[in-house]
């Protein structure tokens, strides 16, 4: 790792000897009372969500959290989701608050140290690919990565910390690149406390977490300008999570989790800066998906492992700074991160069928394989936006730049019971990707305004195969997207949306410069750096009947393939598959039925299918773990004297397994609940109620080759699954101080 150290450490010092100083704003409270729309912010620049909380304070959250307000948004998909919501509805594993924008589900099919499983707009999203994170305007996804090709592990959010949400669906918006063609999502830290707090839960499996959470000024106290750095004095946040869980899982979870940040920030909307540091380290046992005919034949309990030895380890360490200002002229916006990060995983998901024959012990199951990695990166996004005239129209145009740089070392080993018997891969990955956007908005008319983008994105990609020389090389792919939305109205509280654009992900770079198969060295076809997609959407809000905010949006997206390394298999390989076309329809709702009772509804079909005959030289054109119907039901409670919480159910609709559609997973539903009391001015109570109900649902399903034990036949085309969890309670003791 030497040769990747030193030049991370190069690129880190440029990287912030160019960017010094940068930061984010602190936000301004929200105001009492009934909520209030930002309304006229057709021209703020919205679409800097990703750089922390600037967009927070352009159009401030509401404190009854509209997601979909009339003048505030691009297109009939994008939304927001504020603090309030989040903390009155409960979830099991912290990546689950995703679940707020609508259509989006999150599971998991390993231990809950791994990244989750995403799903929206008809794409199985692995642990990331087509779902563009950020956290504070850091990016969370990685490119070729040990398990998966942007795989975005979420696990070191704290949820209460959390000020809010910002999401976008499609490939409408300039200011993204990879990973971004489902959608993306921006999640903000909160710069400052109301009342510094300590929490310690206890629930069902030992689950222990313990949480204290503070920030205070630094210096003098003088008030603070929302709009003016002078006057201002910097916010020292901190924060520390430990948290243990077994879960009901045989051999035990043994999940333990060390989470910690601290942020300093200072200033207000006009100018401001902030900068963060996190650490964050997991260990965990899992239980990965099981064949479903040793379940039902009770052969294998529901919760119990086939491979007890599976699980993983993963530490990350990140140091960001953002910095911003604004004034009649124009603005400027600054973020610039480092990040260190290690992942290993033990996974089996064939028991006996592959590799008896070289481990050690041919009765013990062989066929688990290690994915492990150690990665540096650091990176930029700079922005400048001026307000012009454009033939007599108001109009703002913005020129963003984002720079990334990877310095990866990664591998794949044979292994029994975390014993390394064989090596696959060992790679050395250096990677850089590049965009260059330009944007305009312009409001030709009080009717008409419209948001015209070109981007353009470079990924270079230098592979240094360890053990397989041959599949060393280089490789670089660049592309152009060209982007528009028009935006009419409002016409009696509505407005109407066409939104079209390109978009792309970026492949493994593994699978980009790989030319021999390395087990058994027959030759493997390269597949291409970027792979296109190209979007539409009609849509429409409203707020045209008091208290009910709704929006529904017509879409549709194609394409050019679904090819993808497949860091799962145990030679490392490429899967390809045929291109795809995926359309529906989202309608979402959020009524305020009074200043204390919340309603969300939100419900989504798709149409998920490959193209051409026989895509993939099989029959049929399902595509695999595609979910057409999503729906969930939301209901908040705040403010009602000393009580608030809430409640949710999902609907996870039946998917095909297979191409053919012959095998299909059950839908399911999931209902969480959560109640809490303010029992005093300084200490309340909160209990959870996870799988209310306690419905055997499966988190997900895979069609999946296997052989159960060394002498039983290799089932074709069979059926592994991961158990949802069961009833549980989790009680909180939170003492503000």
């Amino acid at each position: 790792m030497g040769r990747s150290h030193n030049r991370f450490v190069v690129l880190a010092l440029l990287g912030f000897a160019v960017s010094f100083g940068p930061a984010e704003a602190a936000n301004p409270e929200p105001g009492e009372g009934t909520p209030a729309k930002a309304q006229d912010q057709s021209l703020a620049p919205a679409s800097q969500a990703g750089w922390g909380t600037v967009a927070a304070e352009l159009q401030p959250l509401e404190i009854l959290a509209s997601r979909l307000a009339v003048d505030s948004f691009d297109s009939a998909s994008q939304g927001e989701v504020s603090a309030e919501v989040i903390q009155t509805r409960p979830v099991l594993r912290p990546a689950e608050v995703l679940e707020y924008v609508p259509g989006l589900i999150v599971t998991q099919h390993s231990g809950d140290g791994k990244a989750n499983q995403y799903f929206l707009r008809g794409y199985n999203l692995d642990h990331g690919t087509d779902l563009a994170t950020t956290v504070d305007g850091v990016p969370v996804n990685m490119p070729t990565n040990a398990h998966g090709q942007g795989y975005a592990d979420l696990n070191f959010l704290i949820p209460e910390l959390i000020d809010g949400i910002d999401y976008r669906k499609g490939p409408y918006f300039p200011e993204y690149g990879d990973f971004s063609v489902a959608g993306a999502v921006d999640i903000h830290y909160r710069t400052h406390l109301d009342q510094n707090f300590a929490e310690l839960t206890g629930g069902a499996w030992g689950y222990t977490r313990a949480l204290v959470a503070a920030s205070t000024g630094i210096g003098a106290p003088s008030p603070r300008d929302s709009s003016m750095l002078s006057g201002t004095t910097p916010t020292l946040l901190g924060a520390v999570e430990v948290m243990h869980q077994d879960g009901p899982w045989k051999p035990p979870e043994a999940l333990d989790q060390f989470n910690g940040l601290l942020r300093l920030s200072d200033g207000g909307n006009a100018q401001g800066w902030a900068l963060d540091g996190i650490f964050y380290r997991a260990h965990w046992n899992s239980t990965d998906q099981v064949p479903l005919p040793l379940i039902e034949s009770g052969q294998l309990g529901r919760f119990q492992a086939l491979d007890p030895t599976d699980g993983g380890d993963t530490e990350r360490a990140i140091l960001s700074g953002q910095w911003h200002r604004f004034d009649d002229d124009g603005y400027s916006l600054v973020l610039a991160y480092v990040q260190h990060y290690e992942l290993q995983l033990w996974s089996d998901f064939t028991f006996f069928e592959n590799h008896c024959g070289n481990a050690p012990n041919p009765n013990l199951p062989c066929d688990q394989f290690e994915q492990w990695e150690n990665r540096n990166f650091i990176g930029t996004k700079l922005a400048h936006g001026w307000y012009h005239d454009l033939f007599g129209n108001e109009s703002i145009t913005e020129v963003g730049l984002q720079v990334r740089h990877d310095e990866i070392h990664v591998g794949l080993n044979n292994t029994q019971a975390r014993t390394v018997f064989e090596q696959v891969r060992d790679d050395f990955v250096s990677e850089t990707a590049t965009g260059l956007y330009l944007k305009n908005t312009t409001v030709w008319t009080p009717w008409l305004r419209t948001l015209a983008g070109l981007r353009a994105d470079r990924v270079d990609m230098d592979v240094d195969a360890q053990l397989t020389p041959q599949n060393s090389g280089n490789a670089h792919g660049q592309i152009l997207l060209p982007k528009l939305s028009l935006i009419f109205g409002p016409w009696n509280k509505t407005e109407f949306f066409v939104n079209a654009g390109q978009g792309f992900h970026s492949n493994d770079a593994r699978g980009v410069t790989q030319t021999l198969d390395p087990t058994d060295g027959l030759p493997a076809t390269p597949v291409p750096v970027l792979v296109r997609a190209t979007g539409a959407e009609v849509g429409a809000r409203t707020d045209a009947i008091p208290g009910l905010e709704s929006a529904i949006a017509f879409w549709t997206i194609y394409s050019d393939s679904e090819i993808q390394y497949d860091a799962d298999s145990t030679i490392g390989s490429t899967t390809p598959n045929a291109a795809a076309r995926r359309y529906g329809v989202e309608w979402s709702n959020h009524w305020a039925a009074t200043n204390w009772l919340l309603f969300d509804i939100d419900l989504a079909y798709t149409h998920a299918r490959y193209t051409g005959d026989e895509p993939n030289g099989e029959s049929g054109n399902f595509i695999p773990n595609a979910v057409s119907k999503v729906a969930t039901f939301g209901v908040s409670v705040v403010n009602q004297g000393p009580w608030s919480g809430g409640i949710e159910t999902r609907y996870f609709g039946a998917y095909p397994l297979s191409q053919g559609g012959s095998l299909r997973a059950p839908a399911s539903f999931t209902t969480n609940v959560r109640v809490q009391n303010q029992l005093t001015s300084h200490v309340a109570l909160q209990l959870d109620l996870l799988n209310l109900f306690s419905r055997k649902n499966y988190d997900i399903a895979y069609e999946q080759d296997f052989k159960v034990s060394p002498t039983a036949p290799v089932v074709p085309d069979g059926v592994t699954v991961h158990p949802a969890e069961p009833l549980q309670l989790r009680l909180t003791l939170k003492v503000q101080f």
